[in-house]
């Protein structure tokens, strides 16, 4: 069977893509502490030291806090802006979103600098989880709301105008009929947001202070040869838990599509 040239690129660039990501088990249970092969013998004492180290639980703890909080933030906001865009006409709604949407294509880099200005020499605020807590908000918002543009989008309106036309208000329709149809797509979207800030490191390396994230931390342990090991056992489990966050996410946009009878049109895995 012939193979064309396509699916020949196409292999080539997913083994060069994901081959560094199959790696870190390897050395993560590789009795060594140099990264080469051949590998010496398995060994769990890694994650043993990784669950050990104070600095890493510290540094875990506030991504943990900083990813739950910005995902939050970023979700509920994602909800009120993605229900104006798909439910409502008014003037200059492509250039607000536009706006909006505009972190999404913007650097890293850009964005951690421009945070850190305003920051330091508009709002005069110290460096602390606060803040990227909400350079994270930024980051987050625009993937959170192409998720529940999508759920809000699918949604048959004729159901909210028959809840109206019984005697419900506007609210209560949004609380009793729209919010439990669109849930799995708000359950994605926190996820979707929670994953980025987890691993986001730029603008946490840039407004965090002195306060260490998870990105922060591995990034500071790599001058170390012998901390290496232990970032492998590290990068195993939020691999991993990046998989299943991911997994779950498209879980609840598959059911969502389903719930509401719209086209599939790809997701995120």
């Amino acid at each position: 069977m012939k193979i064309s040239s396509l699916k020949l690129y196409a292999l080539a660039y997913l083994v060069f893509l994901y081959a560094p990501i199959f790696l870190l088990p390897l050395f993560a249970f590789n009795d060594g502490t140099i990264i080469a092969f051949p590998l010496k013998g398995f060994t769990t004492d890694w994650f043993a030291k990784m669950a050990e180290n104070d600095t890493l639980r510290h540094a875990l703890t506030n991504s943990l806090i900083i990813a739950v909080t910005s995902s939050a933030g970023a979700t509920i906001l994602a909800v009120f802006a993605a229900r104006a865009s798909t439910r409502y006409k008014f003037k200059g709604k492509g250039g607000i979103m536009g706006l909006i949407m505009l972190p999404m294509v913007l650097p890293d880099i850009l964005m951690g600098m421009s945070l850190l200005l305003v920051m330091l020499e508009v709002l005069r605020v110290n460096l602390s989880i606060a803040t990227v807590i909400l350079g994270h908000v930024i980051i987050s918002l625009p993937y959170a709301i192409a998720v529940l543009q999508t759920a809000f989008a699918t949604l048959d309106q004729s159901l909210e105008e028959a809840a109206v036309d019984l005697g419900e208000t506007r609210m209560s329709t949004f609380r009793l009929i729209v919010l439990p149809l669109v849930m799995p797509g708000i359950i994605s979207a926190f996820l979707i947001s929670f994953t980025i800030s987890l691993d986001e490191f730029i603008v946490a390396f840039f407004l965090a202070g002195n306060q260490p994230t998870l990105p922060t931390y591995i990034f500071s342990q790599l001058r170390f040869p012998s901390a290496i090991p232990v970032i492998m056992a590290l990068g195993t489990c939020l691999v991993a838990a990046s998989i299943l966050l991911l997994s779950v996410a498209e879980f609840f946009r598959r059911r969502g599509i389903k719930r509401t009878g719209a086209k599939d049109t790809g997701g995120f895995l």
